[in-house]
């Protein structure tokens, strides 16, 4: 199984970064992939440092937007599971989400990032409250996957979860910004 890393620089607009998600995960069908994983909130770029949580959080958009309808249908055509990454509203709040779409476009997983970082903007953002588990068809057959989201893998029960549930392959996108490392 080939997965697709997409380590791709955002556009700064909800517009520019689904036509390079897009062409991206084209590409990446193209050297053969079976999964396209995109970085951490790939709707918004990981834009939640540069201003303040009242401006970002406009920035969300519902699972069912045109956004992510797209990669649904980019899967189905393309033969390809994708993992897209969203800042996503909910009735609860904002989510860090992630959905996993099959080969076929179906949507498998819907996932929001557990634990938040409380030392940054993340604070502003509602947490999810669980890990799950989906079986997606690849063509070498089925895998059962999981995800959890950057500094969600600093956290060991994530990953313990994850494996008592059955998935074989566990997605991680991750948008950390390393400079300030």
């Amino acid at each position: 199984m080939r997965i697709a890393l997409l380590q791709i620089a955002p556009t700064g607009s909800l517009e520019g970064n689904l036509r390079k998600g897009l062409d991206c995960c084209r590409k990446a069908k193209a050297l053969s992939a079976d999964i396209a994983l995109f970085p951490e909130m790939w709707s918004n770029g990981y834009d939640i440092y540069s201003r303040p949580p009242e401006v970002w959080m406009n920035d969300a958009i519902d699972a069912d937007h045109l956004f992510v309808s797209s990669f649904a249908e980019e899967a189905r055509d393309l033969g390809m599971a994708i993992g897209i990454t969203l800042l996503e509203q909910t009735e609860e709040g904002v989510r860090n989400s992630f959905i996993l779409f099959d080969r076929h476009g179906e949507r498998k997983l819907l996932y929001a990032k557990v634990h938040t970082c409380d030392f940054g903007a993340e604070r502003s953002l509602t947490p999810g409250n669980d890990f799950h588990v989906a079986d997606i068809d690849t063509k070498e057959g089925m895998v059962k996957v999981g995800a959890m989201i950057c500094y969600d893998r600093e956290m060991p029960e994530s990953a313990r979860i994850l494996m008592l549930r059955g998935a074989e392959l566990i997605l991680v996108p991750n948008a950390c910004p390393m400079e300030i490392n």
